[in-house]
C-alpha cells in the first residue's frame, strides 16, 4: 500500500474506462494487517484529472466499513475539489 500504488491504479481505470478522471483508494482497512509504520485505517488516495493530479495519504479509526466508506468520500471529495478549480 503506497502512493505510487494507488497512482498506477487510478492510471490503469483512467486508460481502462477511457475516461479523463480517474480516483484510486489503497490502504489497510482491518480489522487485522496494521502495522507500526502503516496502522490499521491507513488509507493512501489518489484522483486524477486530464494532466492533473493530487493525493492524500488519510487516518481513520473505527471499524473496516467505517475506514472503506469514509476512503471512498475522502477520495470522491478530492476528484470534486480539483474539477471545481479547473
Amino acid at each position: 500500500m503506497s502512493e505510487e500504488v494507488a497512482r498506477e491504479m487510478a492510471v490503469g481505470a483512467k486508460r481502462l474506462f477511457d475516461v479523463d478522471a480517474a480516483i484510486a483508494v489503497t490502504g489497510i482497512a482491518g480489522p487485522a494487517g496494521g502495522s507500526p509504520d502503516k496502522p490499521v485505517g491507513t488509507v493512501w488516495l489518489v484522483a486524477l484529472c486530464g494532466d492533473l493530479s493530487a493525493s492524500e495519504r488519510k487516518h481513520f479509526a473505527g471499524e473496516r466499513g467505517w475506514v472503506r466508506q469514509r476512503s471512498a468520500q475522502e477520495a470522491l471529495g478530492l476528484l470534486w475539489k480539483m474539477l471545481r478549480d479547473v
